[in-house]
């Protein structure tokens, strides 16, 4: 399936009213000007489902959480501190400290994050992930297509992660492991208020992507239960 075919069939298993998905991968090149956006990134990863393709670097991550998921910096002293003792995400420095090790980022050997909607790129070269912003409907039809084919019991999981984390660094480094979970996010509460108060997001690894491209159409989305809920998407039917 190309790319092309693939927004077509996303189109008729969820409507024009759903955003298309970002597709996000390291580059030698920026795809467009790297300029200064807000601390969090989370906003400006949003406006891409406007067309609008996103850079970002080490220049203009301004977080060092957000640098340190990005892979362009090392983890701050403070982060673990300031997740435990400031946000009250976790209840110890260490079990922060904890979490990120697990993660065993290594910093990105190329200079930019490109972040681009899917109908403006050609190929899935350099692309680590696909990333849906995702109502309850819409996350209900991706997490029935990713279960299609994978019986694991971690085929779509949720971890402990801030925005950034949840889309970038999950998907990265289980791209680069040839894994097939896929990640829902946003459950971040300091990063909710840059996106719309019904979304998650739902993030694909490329490999995995390249699997479930070719059981979309065999899949629930194509079948009676989906079709009513992409009625109630799109404004069809009211319950």
């Amino acid at each position: 399936m190309t790319i092309q075919e693939f927004i077509t069939k996303y189109t008729e298993a969820f409507g024009e009213s759903v955003p298309f998905p970002v597709a996000f991968g390291y580059s030698d090149k920026a795809v467009a000007e790297v300029r200064k956006i807000p601390r969090c990134m989370i906003g400006a990863i949003r406006k891409v489902c406007y067309g609008e393709p996103l850079t970002l670097s080490a220049d203009n991550v301004l977080c060092g959480g957000g640098a340190l998921y990005t892979a362009f910096a090392p983890m701050p002293d403070y982060v673990p501190v300031f997740v435990s003792e400031t946000e009250h995400y976790k209840q110890t420095k260490e079990m922060v400290k904890e979490c990120i090790d697990r993660l065993d980022i290594r910093l990105s050997e190329k200079p930019y994050l490109n972040f681009v909607r899917m109908d403006h790129i050609d190929n899935l070269d350099e692309v680590e992930g696909i990333l849906f912003f995702a109502t309850p409907d819409v996350l209900s039809g991706l997490c029935s297509w990713a279960f299609y084919d994978n019986n694991a019991a971690d085929a779509v999981c949720t971890r402990f992660a801030s925005g950034c984390c949840g889309i970038v660094t999950f998907a990265a480094k289980e791209n680069a492991e040839g894994g097939r979970r896929c990640f829902i996010g946003m459950l971040d509460p300091s990063a909710r208020p840059l996106v719309p108060k019904d979304e998650l997001t739902f993030t694909i690894p490329a490999c995995r992507f390249k699997e479930m491209m070719n059981t979309m159409e065999r899949s629930a989305l194509f079948q009676k239960a989906c079709s009513i809920v992409r009625k109630r998407i799109n404004g069809e039917i009211q319950k």
